[in-house]
């Protein structure tokens, strides 16, 4: 497989809950379920380990970072071994260059493809020291940067760091999802400068996935025009719903080739806000964003509850309201036949 035209030609790529019984132990079925779910939902491509992981899998009293990559990596195999085509194993990366280092190791072992880089273990540091970090991971595997927003745990970057962090050569693809219009165009104008059409843009604004696909960056760079698509989404809102989210991806994808986006692409992209918005708990600051995607896959079927590893974590008060509101809202961005169809074989 082509990384970079894999990625180039534009995927849906979900960002893999974490499944846990009662007793906030991992359950090691209902994991390997879902994995087996966005494989068959045509998912491009996985990623393993990242926020919607939750990061507290690396912390000693839960050590369960290489068990849960070690898992959907042999679920991956498993299922593209019966019906084979190409797709991307992303392992979250996280921590100081040391750690970073040593979970990029971990998951090339275990058969990543690429490391989603976390930053947020860079707080108060300045540009060049990140960057340098960067690069010492970039060394051991490709990495796909990530801009995750503040409310989560992220930082801000400014222009002039996206703009060197674009000339990483072993850079294969950015996801941006600060959850603000002005950073990410930061992100693409700092691609754009560099002339690399090999780096691939992936929108994990998952408050604005519509309008991010259909979005033509346009700048000019030293005297010349250059414009950059988002190719595809990298997004924990497709964590649910992926069989739905594939499909639209693909439609998109079809519209922007023809250069035509009707009118009713903005409605349908209202309507994923608001969805979003549920699920991920807006209206709290996102504090519940992660029990928000468990109640999702819990009402499918796929999960038993929505316990996260730290006990403070869970819905907030009408928020499983919220999300009743919008699957009834807007089915056409549900997929739960589809998952009723399956999720029995899946959880064998």
């Amino acid at each position: 497989m082509d990384l970079r035209s894999h990625l180039l030609d534009g995927q849906a790529i979900p960002a893999q809950p974490l499944a846990l019984t009662a007793k906030r132990k991992l359950d090691e079925r209902r994991q390997t379920a879902l994995t087996r779910y966005y494989v068959a939902a045509g998912a491009g491509g996985l990623a393993v380990g990242v926020h919607s992981t939750q990061f507290a899998i690396r912390e000693p009293q839960h050590a369960l970072f290489r068990p849960v990559l070690e898992l959907a990596s042999q679920a991956i195999d498993e299922a593209l071994g019966k019906n084979p085509r190409d797709f991307i194993k992303i392992a979250g990366i996280c921590g100081r260059t040391p750690q970073a280092v040593c979970e990029a190791e971990t998951a090339m072992d275990l058969g990543y493809h690429a490391g989603l880089l976390s930053l947020a273990a860079f707080a108060g540091e300045d540009d060049d020291t990140v960057l340098a970090h960067a690069r010492a991971v970039a060394e051991t595997m490709p990495i796909i940067g990530f801009y995750l927003q503040p409310a989560v745990g992220g930082r801000t970057f400014g222009f002039p760091f996206w703009r060197q962090f674009a000339e990483i050569p072993n850079l294969l693809a950015v996801k941006v999802a600060p959850f603000n219009r002005y950073q990410t165009i930061d992100v693409a104008r700092a691609v754009a400068e560099t002339g690399r059409d090999d780096v691939a843009l992936y929108t994990g604004n998952d408050d604005n996935i519509v309008v991010d696909l259909f979005t033509k960056f346009r700048f000019i760079c030293h005297g010349r025009a250059r414009e950059r698509f988002f190719s595809g989404g990298l997004l924990g809102q497709w964590a649910v719903w992926t069989w739905r989210a594939v499909r639209l991806l693909d439609e998109a994808k079809v519209a922007r080739a023809k250069g035509a986006m009707n009118p009713g692409w903005l409605t349908k992209a209202a309507a994923l806000t608001d969805a979003n918005a549920a699920v991920f708990d807006a209206a709290n600051g996102f504090r519940g964003c992660i029990p928000g995607i468990h109640e999702v896959l819990r009402r499918e079927g796929l999960l038993a509850g929505t316990w996260c590893l730290d006990e403070n974590e869970a819905l907030s008060p009408g928020q499983a309201d919220e999300i009743v509101r919008v699957s009834r809202a807007y089915p056409f961005l549900t997929d739960d036949d589809f998952v009723r169809a399956h999720v029995d074989e899946w959880l064998k």
